[in-house]
């Protein structure tokens, strides 16, 4: 039986003190991803105070594209109200998969056998003149 550590650590979700500083502030929406996202206060500028709690792991890659514009004040509304629909032929977006299963292996890398294909013969290696 293990110690569960979320409440102290903030690469696991919302720490404590952050739970208790977001009391009284506005819940405003939430991402495709489960990532809830608020609003209160104001920053020494006077603009609004705007956080994002993970669902998951912290992991800035994790913000949807339209969240991030209203996370860093290029839309005054939420992205429902703010942006246009999505357009059809738009993917979701997907966060930063380096370091997971599903990241990108090339052919030659060691997760797909360390075998790369032979080389073409139209490489001339660089010599130094003696």
């Amino acid at each position: 039986m293990g110690i569960n550590l979320n409440p102290f650590t903030w690469w696991n979700g919302a720490t404590i003190g952050t739970a208790f500083g977001l009391r009284g502030k506005a819940r405003v929406g939430e991402d495709a991803l489960g990532n809830v996202y608020y609003q209160g206060g104001s920053d020494t500028a006077g603009n609004p105070r705007r956080w994002v709690i993970y669902n998951g792991p912290n992991d800035s890659s994790r913000v949807a594209p339209e969240w991030f514009s209203w996370l860093h004040h290029q839309v005054d509304d939420v992205p429902d109200r703010a942006l246009p629909a999505a357009r059809v032929w738009q993917l979701p977006a997907e966060p930063n998969l380096t370091g997971t299963v599903a990241a990108y292996r090339p052919r030659g890398a060691l997760e797909k056998g360390g075998v790369r294909a032979a080389a073409t013969g139209d490489y001339e290696a660089w010599v130094p003149d003696a």
